[in-house]
């Protein structure tokens, strides 16, 4: 249940700090206290403590007033969780819920138009330049290979979508190798 990290944490409280660095502090942490730690972290923040976070999950992040993302030891991008989304997303999202969505997003990944692909849950998460035309294309695919399309839709991306899209039009502009790619 993260028993080291809530101790931690509790350590690095004891003396009422200004200033607290939390690194990954939910990492391996159950769902529960996870909520928790993220409730302690508010409510030191309304106190005016200002509280550094390190995390790799990217629901985590938009918890955070503000995010700086780094790629590869660099600031790749800096700002509100909202405002990242919107000016730094700048292709549509297109979420596809499926019987079988492994066998969905092998179909979708390989479409024109179609430049990411991401398993999220359930569904498919597919960033494309054109929602409308691209999202035909998609149901007519899945249609044609037989599979049951329970639902196609434009959805607000996530903070994974925009951080995906934004480091694999970085590594396309730098021709990063596949083989090197995060």
């Amino acid at each position: 249940g993260g028993w080291k990290q809530r101790l931690a944490l509790g350590c690095a409280l004891l003396h009422e700090p200004p200033i607290v660095f939390l690194d990954e502090p939910t990492s391996g942490v159950d769902p529960i206290n996870r909520r928790r730690f993220w409730d302690l972290i508010h409510q030191l923040s309304d106190q005016g403590v200002t509280v550094f976070v390190t995390t790799h999950y990217m629901d985590e992040a938009e918890y955070c007033h503000r995010i700086a993302l780094i790629y590869r030891g660099e600031l790749i991008a800096l700002g509100v969780p909202a405002r990242l989304k919107t000016d730094m997303m700048s292709d549509d999202v297109v979420e596809v819920v499926s019987a079988d969505p492994i066998r969905a997003m092998n179909i979708i990944a390989g479409l024109p138009g179609v430049r990411e692909t991401a398993l999220f849950g359930k569904s498919v998460h597919a960033v494309v330049a054109d929602t409308a035309a691209t999202g035909e294309v998609i149901r007519r695919a899945l249609a044609e290979d037989g599979l049951d399309i329970r639902s196609i839709r434009s959805i607000a991306p996530s903070m994974e979508d925009m951080f995906v899209s934004l480091i694999e039009a970085r590594d396309r502009a730098q021709k990063t190798p596949p083989e090197v790619r995060a």
